[in-house]
């Protein structure tokens, strides 16, 4: 397979830089696995790669780079604070950390994992991260897994709006409360365990979508997030899904299907509660 260009649009962020709607995540994919893993989703179009200090493998993401013959300003690279360095000094140390692990001088996107709310250090790292933002070797920052109240407090302390929130987000659990709050301040939803973990696959709603389209449920649902206007961050160690998960904009689903979608939203997590995870 030869490097193609790529289909997917970009939206725009609140600070005046842009992300591709559609990523590749490699949460779970093992760091001996990651470099190929990687490599295949940059070969098949992918140009946002999500990871986190927590996954092991941002080295991994590094040489799959590097190999790729892609100039570093063609990838988007997000990384997230793992939950044991909130604070001021461990975050920004952490931040260099995971900077020395991807290479380059900047990481496109910089999150702060999960709030933590029980520690009471998510508004303090929040201001180191709007300190490394401004001394340049971050082009955005953001937050994942924070609920209303959290972000609330950190752009009433600090003025400075997260430019994405990401979180769980699938047809069992849509959050509209979070999504409007998101749209009204201009930060972006970025929808991680998009699939919900394959649970939602063999909804008779969803095949039934699918079959009249000629195409999978993951397919279906990922052209959901994008029609809903989610940034979407599939994850596959698998070539053919790999592949499968990036054909997804060349169908359109209408108005009656997304309807149809968006009653299928039960408020079922498949990961933990943001106001009680410890890390």
């Amino acid at each position: 397979m030869t490097t193609q260009t790529t289909p997917v649009p970009f939206v725009d962020l609140n600070d005046g830089n842009r992300i591709p709607q559609l990523g590749f995540g490699v949460f779970q994919v093992p760091a001996e696995e990651t470099a190929e893993t990687v490599s295949h989703a940059l070969k098949t179009g992918y140009r946002l790669i999500d990871t986190a200090a927590a996954y092991g493998n941002e080295e991994g993401v590094r040489d799959a780079l590097q190999a790729s013959g892609l100039e570093r300003s063609d990838v988007f690279i997000t990384t997230k604070l793992a939950n044991p360095e909130h604070g001021r000094h461990r975050a920004r140390r952490a931040f260099q950390q995971s900077l020395e692990k991807l290479g380059g001088d900047y990481i496109d996107l910089y999150l702060i994992h999960w709030p933590i709310p029980s520690k009471d250090l998510y508004l303090e790292t929040w201001e180191t991260l709007c300190g490394l933002k401004d001394e340049g070797s971050v082009r955005s920052i953001g937050v994942s897994n924070f609920q209303i109240e959290h972000l609330e407090r950190i752009i009433d302390a600090t003025g400075v709006v997260p430019t994405v929130n990401q979180v769980e987000l699938h047809p069992r659990l849509q959050q509209p409360e979070l999504r409007r709050y998101h749209a009204e301040h201009g930060i972006l939803t970025e929808a991680w365990s998009p699939l919900g973990k394959g649970q939602l696959l063999d909804d008779p709603a969803i095949e039934k979508i699918a079959s009249g389209h000629g195409r999978t449920p993951a397919q279906v649902v990922l052209r959901w997030h994008i029609q809903l206007g989610n940034i979407v961050i599939p994850k596959s160690v698998t070539p053919s899904r790999i592949e499968e998960n990036f054909q997804v904009f060349d169908f359109e689903l209408s108005n009656a299907q997304m309807r149809r979608l968006s009653e299928l939203d039960r408020g079922e997590r498949t990961g933990p509660d943001p106001d009680s995870f410890e890390g």
